[in-house]
C-alpha cells in the first residue's frame, strides 16, 4: 500500500437506516463488533446527504409511484438525526465519509467535519457539485461507474490541479452486479493510468460472493466499499447489502487474500524452511583433487554433484563475482567444500565501479563500441588491484582476423608477455600508451601504430588513460605467456557485458 497505509473498508449505510436513528445506530454497533477482529484494516461508515426540499422537483414531491423519490422521502432524516448517527460513528472508532448529491449537502458535510467527501458515480461529472466540493479542500473519494476514460482523466486533473487528495474507485453501477459484469481489470487499468492515485473497489455484487474482493486485493485495490444493513423481522435487505455475518466473511476473505499476496513493493524475505528445502535440491561443490590452504577455487579444481551436505558450498555460490578461498587444506579428492572452510569475497561492487570507469573513458574518447560486444576484465593480481595492473579487452571480431578494443585506465599497466600464434597491430585511438617492446620503450599517441610480432615480449602502461585498437590474426586461448604467471591469481579474468543503456552512453546515442 502507498505510504504504508492500512486498507480502508467503507461501510455504506445509504438508506438502510430505514429512517430510524436507533436502527442506524444498531447497524454501526453490530458492524463494529465484526471489525474488532481485523486490526490490520481501517474502517469508515458512509452516509448519503440530499437536501430533499431542493433536491426533488416540486412536481414530484410526495409521489409514491417513482421508486427513488418514495425511498428518499420515506427514509428521510433531519440533520440533527444525522448528527446523532455521526456521533455514534465517532464513538465506535470509525472514520466518517459522506456522499452529497447537491451543493447544500456539501456545505453540511464540511460543517460537520467528515473525514472524506465521496462522489457517487451518478455525480462524477456534475461540475457544479464538483466545484462546491473542491472549495472545501477535503480529501475526496470518487466512483466513476459508467464514465469514459476522458471523463475520468478530466475529473482526476480537476482535483490534481487544486491539490486536493483524490482516491479513485472502480465501480459498476448495476445493483446487484453479476460476476460477468464486474470488470475487475479496470483496477489494473486505473493503476496504469494514474500510478500516483490510491485506487479502490466499490462493490455491488451478491454479499455472499467473496471472489471479487479477493481479486480486488490481488489487483492492488486499497479502498473497499460495500452497502451494509441489519435485517429484522420487518426489514429485509436488498440484493447487494451485507448483514454483519456477511461483512465478517467479506473482511475475512480480504485478509486471506492479503495473506496470500504477501509483501507489496519489495522482494519478500525467504524463510529458513524455504532455504532448507531449496538447499536439499542443489548441487554441491566437491574437489577433484587435494587442494592446499589459500587456493582460490576455480572450476578446474572442482565438480558439482547431488546431493550436498548442510553447510556445503553449492553451485549458486559460484558466481563470477564471488571469490572463494580455502582457509585450510582439503586432503582428499571427492571431498565436499564446506562454507566454514572458506573465505568468500563478493566482487560485484568492485566490478560495477570498474565498468563505470570504463564507460566514462570510452564516452570521453568518442570511440564506438559495436553492439553485442563483450568485455574481458583481466586482473592479474586480483580484481581489487585492477586499477594498478590489468586491462579491459572488448572483443569485437575473432575469425581468421581479430579486432579488439583495449582500455587502459589512468595509472594502469599490463605485465610483460608474448604470443606464439598471434601477431597484432596496435592503433592508438585516444590518450597515450607507453609500450616496452623487447626492452625498448616508446610512447605512442593518438593515431600512432605499432606491430608486435610473434614471440616478442611486450608490456604497456598509460599515465592518463588510453584506448587502442588491436588488429590481429585469430586470437587463441592460452596464447599469452607471462614471465610472472606463477604469481597471478586464479581466475584472473572476469567477463562483463555492456547493456543497451551502457552502449547508448558510450556511443552517445540520443
Amino acid at each position: 500500500m502507498k505510504d504504508n497505509r492500512k486498507p480502508l473498508f467503507i461501510f455504506e449505510m445509504a438508506n438502510n437506516h430505514q429512517g430510524s436513528v436507533e436502527h442506524g445506530k444498531n447497524i454501526i454497533r453490530e458492524i463494529r463488533k465484526v471489525c474488532d477482529g481485523f486490526p490490520e484494516f481501517d474502517f469508515a461508515f458512509k452516509f448519503q446527504y440530499r437536501d430533499l426540499d431542493t433536491f426533488i422537483h416540486p412536481d414530484y414531491k410526495g409521489r409514491k409511484d417513482i421508486k427513488n423519490v418514495k425511498r428518499f422521502q420515506d427514509t428521510r432524516l433531519s440533520m440533527d438525526q444525522f448528527q446523532e448517527l455521526l456521533d455514534e460513528v465517532r464513538k465506535n472508532r470509525f472514520q466518517a465519509v459522506c456522499t452529497p448529491f447537491d451543493e447544500i449537502s456539501v456545505d453540511r458535510i464540511a460543517e460537520q467535519g467528515y473525514d472524506y467527501i465521496k462522489i457517487a458515480s451518478c455525480s462524477f461529472t456534475d461540475w457544479p457539485l464538483l466545484e462546491r466540493i473542491a472549495a472545501k479542500h477535503m480529501p475526496v473519494i470518487a466512483s466513476g461507474a459508467g464514465s469514459n476514460i476522458e471523463d475520468v482523466r478530466n475529473v482526476v486533473d480537476f482535483f490534481r490541479n487544486r491539490n486536493i487528495p483524490l482516491s479513485l474507485m472502480h465501480c459498476v453501477a448495476e445493483y446487484p452486479t453479476e460476476n460477468e459484469r464486474l470488470q475487475m481489470n479496470q483496477i489494473d487499468f486505473y493503476h496504469e493510468q494514474f500510478p500516483d492515485i490510491r485506487i479502490g473497489f466499490s462493490t455491488h455484487e451478491d454479499p455472499d460472493n467473496m471472489v471479487p474482493v479477493k481479486m480486488a486485493v490481488a489487483k492492488g485495490a486499497e479502498i473497499f466499499e460495500k452497502h451494509v444493513g441489519l435485517p429484522t423481522d420487518t426489514i429485509t435487505l436488498n440484493g447487494y447489502s451485507a448483514n454483519p455475518g456477511q461483512v465478517e466473511s467479506w473482511l475475512a476473505a480480504a485478509k486471506e487474500a492479503y495473506d496470500i499476496c504477501g509483501v507489496n513493493g519489495k522482494r519478500y524475505t525467504s524463510t529458513a524452511k524455504e532455504q532448507a528445502d531449496l538447499a536439499a535440491l542443489k548441487r554441491g561443490v566437491f574437489v577433484k583433487r587435494p587442494l592446499e590452504e589459500g587456493t582460490v577455487i576455480s572450476m578446474d579444481d572442482i565438480y558439482l554433484a547431488f546431493p550436498c551436505k548442510e553447510g556445503q558450498i553449492v553451485a549458486s555460490d559460484l558466481s563470477k563475482y564471488n571469490k572463494i578461498q580455502l582457509k585450510r587444506d582439503i586432503e582428499k579428492a571427492d571431498m565436499p567444500v564446506m562454507a566454514e572452510e572458506t573465505e568468500q569475497l563478493n566482487t560485484s561492487v568492485v566490478t560495477l565501479d570498474i565498468v563505470k570507469q570504463l564507460v566514462s573513458l570510452l564516452k570521453e574518447s568518442n570511440v564506438v563500441v559495436p553492439a553485442g560486444s563483450s568485455c574481458e576484465i583481466s586482473h592479474h593480481y586480483g580484481i581489487e588491484n585492477f586499477r594498478q595492473t590489468g586491462v579491459a579487452m572488448i572483443d569485437c571480431v575473432n575469425r581468421e582476423y581479430c579486432k579488439k578494443i583495449l582500455v587502459v585506465l589512468p595509472g594502469q599497466s599490463h605485465p610483460n608477455h608474448y604470443h606464439v600464434k598471434k601477431e597484432e597491430t596496435f592503433v592508438v585511438l585516444h590518450g597515450n600508451l607507453k609500450m616496452i617492446l623487447d626492452g625498448v620503450e616508446k610512447v605512442l599517441h593518438k593515431g600512432d601504430i605499432m606491430t608486435v610480432e610473434r614471440n616478442v615480449n611486450h608490456s604497456f602502461a598509460s599515465e592518463s588513460g588510453c584506448i587502442f585498437e588491436e588488429i590481429s590474426t585469430t586470437h587463441y586461448p592460452n596464447d599469452s605467456f607471462y614471465s610472472e604467471s606463477g604469481e597471478f591469481v586464479k581466475p584472473r579474468k572476469t567477463m562483463v557485458h555492456f547493456t543497451r543503456e551502457m552502449l547508448k552512453v558510450i556511443n552517445q546515442d540520443e
